[in-house]
């Protein structure tokens, strides 16, 4: 959980205007229902990892206008003096359900639902969506690239090409749901418990005399966590043969070298002569670290070619969700209910148009604990096999929900009365959900290339609702 208070100004003008709107036309205590979901799956992937829900819901909790912003909105000249005493007793009292963090989440499905009066549910749009749209989408990307490593150890190293401050911590917290679970970032290490790592950069060797200086001055600071950087030089001819010489060294004084670090060149050639070199001297268990503008393809790669890499340290593309169908999550947050009155966004574009109403999201899974498919259906509704489920962007498309699997519903309620309910696990759980979830996905959904897609559908009573409500805003 962050240490500070997000401000109630984190969001866009508009939020507030139509605040405004509704307050000053009577709108603003009208029962509103609101779905955060967004329409395709990142990194042209089969799946997203769900995160960002504790800092959302601790937002959403302390969420309050101080006089000084109130003051600041005063001076935009917009805003009645009547409005703005509204903001003064401004409170979040809405109802939030969602899955637990580290579930494996897909495309049109609603992530995160708000539930109370108009003025609240609208105003925390923005915030909900930058919280859990960029939380998200980096516990995606840590996800691909710790399933890419194998065995391997992967650290983030991203924060210094972060999205400013609080992006650095926040992708930090999403990297280790994603299985991600070290990082260089001392302040994340601080608010959120992650083991911190971290070895020197090139300016430590090239502040001495020579290599060896450099590694043995290290070593001397650091005898029992030394991993040297050897490539500053010429990595096999130098950096390596310096990396033994002071492992010799810190052995006769009863310490063992931990590992190098390789951050150029090619890495599998490399890694394997680096490997091979620290065996035939008797150093098998020093590790061989890796950096070097990684993701998930070039760790890939590296495997597929023989590399022996033990840790790989994923900076700039983790950071930054580089890749492509990368670089945002695209979320959405819409009406969906108004009143008494399911509300539907229509377009011309299937794929663009909301599914209405309250809904529940549950997962069908088969008797071995394989995902089958995940369906949405009506908040009343009894889903049960043998059921006809549709494809949400072609409802021409349908099947039938097999014999043999068992359903569960996928969300919870957290927040009642805007104070969460139910106790929020640590990060640690949140983690082994998720890696707990790659173990179920069906085969060919977790490739890098060319993932099968994991089956989305909507239940028949959903898809006879929008249906009725695209036929009655045809006939105005």
């Amino acid at each position: 959980m962050s240490r500070f208070r997000y401000s109630a100004l984190m969001t866009d003008l508009y939020e507030l205007t139509m605040l405004a709107g509704y307050f000053q036309k009577g709108m603003h205590e009208d029962e509103a229902v609101f779905d955060l979901f967004f329409r395709k799956n990142p990194f042209k992937g089969s799946f997203a990892v769900f995160a960002g829900l504790e800092t959302a819901l601790r937002y959403l909790e302390e969420l309050r206008f101080t006089e000084e912003e109130i003051a600041y909105l005063d001076t935009l000249g917009m805003f009645t003096p009547e409005f703005l005493d509204y903001l003064r007793g401004f409170r979040f009292t809405c109802k939030v359900s969602a899955p637990p963090e580290g579930t494996l989440v897909f495309n049109h499905e609603p992530l995160l639902t708000v539930e109370g009066n108009l003025a609240e549910a609208q105003l925390v749009e923005t915030a909900l969506l930058n919280i859990i749209n960029y939380q998200t989408l980096i516990a995606t990307k840590a996800a691909r690239i710790q399933n890419a490593a194998g065995d391997g150890v992967v650290v983030e190293f991203g924060l210094r090409r972060a999205h400013g401050p609080d992006g650095g911590l926040s992708q930090a917290r999403g990297a280790f749901i994603g299985g991600v679970r070290s990082t260089s970032n001392v302040w994340a290490g601080q608010v959120f418990g992650i083991d911190v790592k971290g070895t020197h950069a090139h300016s430590w060797v090239m502040a001495f005399p020579d290599e060896l200086s450099a590694f043995r001055a290290y070593a001397d600071v650091f005898p029992d966590s030394a991993i040297m950087l050897v490539d500053t030089y010429d990595t096999l001819k130098s950096g390596i043969p310096n990396a033994i010489t002071v492992a010799r060294e810190l052995r006769e004084k009863g310490h063992e070298l931990l590992g190098v670090r390789l951050d150029s060149g090619d890495l599998a050639y490399l890694s394997k002569e680096s490997r091979r070199m620290f065996d035939e001297a008797g150093f098998p268990d020093v590790k061989i670290v890796a950096s070097n503008e990684l993701d998930e393809f070039v760790i890939d790669s590296v495997r597929g070619e023989g590399g022996r890499i033990d840790v790989y340290g994923v900076g700039t593309n983790l950071a930054t969700a580089a890749g492509e169908g990368g670089g945002h999550l695209g979320g959405v947050y819409k009406l969906v209910r108004h009143g008494d009155n399911p509300k539907l966004k229509i377009t011309s574009e299937m794929a663009k148009a909301t599914l209405p109403d309250r809904k529940r999201l549950v997962r069908v899974i088969e008797s071995n604990g394989t995902f089958h498919q995940d369906v949405m259906c009506r908040e009343d509704e009894e889903l049960k096999a043998g059921d006809r489920v549709y494809d949400p962007t072609n409802p021409s498309q349908s099947k039938r929900i097999p014999e043999g699997v068992r359903i569960e519903d996928l969300r919870k309620v957290y927040m009642e009365n805007g104070k969460i309910i139910r106790e929020l696990p640590e990060l640690d759980a949140c983690a082994e959900r998720c890696a707990e979830q790659f173990e179920k996905m069906p085969n060919g959904t977790l490739r890098l290339h060319n993932p099968h897609i994991f089956k989305i559908s909507i239940s028949q009573g959903l898809n006879d609702l929008r249906n009725r409500l695209m036929e009655k805003h045809s006939e105005h």
